[in-house]
């Protein structure tokens, strides 16, 4: 029987096949990982059928909700739910999706677009296009690494694409060549920049970081970074919002730059020594 399989480790769903891979394309590189005990498969009708979870939607502030999955599974990311004049964007996706969470985002108006960060966040997606009949967006760049093409997939070119006004993807590189992170120009009192983890918020919210691999601690380079920081000082924000519900409430765009700053002296070995 043809299924539909999920990979339970990053949550990427692979086109329909008798069978599944021996292992996850997207976990067998080094900016994931391989489950420690074997390469472990579901489904998301099997998820669905389990009774085990659900979505818990969270409104962060106006116009802007978060959606995570209880109990973690996979990755265990939140996906983001914008409106800006009655576009409604979901920014990252998650693996599980029922009805009562269909139902819930339709009373809600719909989607009318998915927008992606980079593969990790890819998961389900292709079932929640078709779930509210809408496009999905990722940059041309990370096109290799769709496990399951779609129609609703629509590739996209160079450094920034406006989906609607006031909500622009801008292209970062760095932990995927693709990389992306949403601008919301409108969000919040002064602009809102949502990152996945291209930028990844820590635990000391004055600070972001610039990661390769996060699982396997891989950096990247000192030039990528100051790229990086180059493309994201041209935008006005003064919120951060990361995939993992961390938020830099004032003074985003700073907490970025001296960020990028620190990080590049790390590296150089001009900030510390041991």
């Amino acid at each position: 029987m043809m299924k539909e399989f999920l990979c339970t480790t990053c949550g990427t769903q692979y086109a329909a096949s008798n069978s599944p891979l021996e292992e996850c394309v997207i976990c067998k590189e080094e900016r994931q990982y391989i489950n420690p005990n074997g390469q472990e498969w579901t489904t998301l009708d099997d998820m669905i059928q389990s009774g085990k979870y659900r979505n818990k939607m969270e409104n962060e502030q106006d116009g802007l909700f978060s959606i995570k999955t209880e109990p973690e599974f996979g990755i265990s990311q939140s996906a983001f739910f914008i409106e800006e004049k009655g576009f409604r964007l979901l920014w990252d996706c998650i693996p599980y999706l029922d009805q009562e969470t269909i139902e819930r985002i339709n009373a809600n108006g719909g989607i009318d677009a998915i927008a992606l960060s980079h593969p990790h966040y890819y998961s389900t997606q292709v079932r929640w296009a078709e779930a509210f009949d809408c496009p999905i967006y990722i940059h041309e760049d990370d096109k290799e690494w769709v496990q399951q093409e779609s129609d609703r997939i629509i590739y996209w070119s160079g450094e920034e694409k406006t989906l609607a006004s006031g909500l622009v993807i801008h292209r970062l590189g760095g932990h995927y060549k693709g990389g992306c992170v949403l601008h919301w120009e409108n969000g919040g009192a002064a602009g809102i920049l949502l990152t996945g983890d291209v930028i990844q918020v820590v635990p000391d919210r004055k600070w972001v970081s610039f990661m390769y691999s996060y699982p396997n601690i891989i950096p990247l380079p000192a030039s990528t970074v100051e790229r990086m920081a180059n493309k994201v000082g041209s935008l006005q924000f003064k919120e951060l919002y990361n995939a993992f519900n961390r938020h830099v409430k004032s003074d985003a765009d700073l907490v970025v730059q001296r960020s990028a700053e620190r990080y590049i002296a790390a590296l150089k070995g001009e900030w510390f020594t041991t």
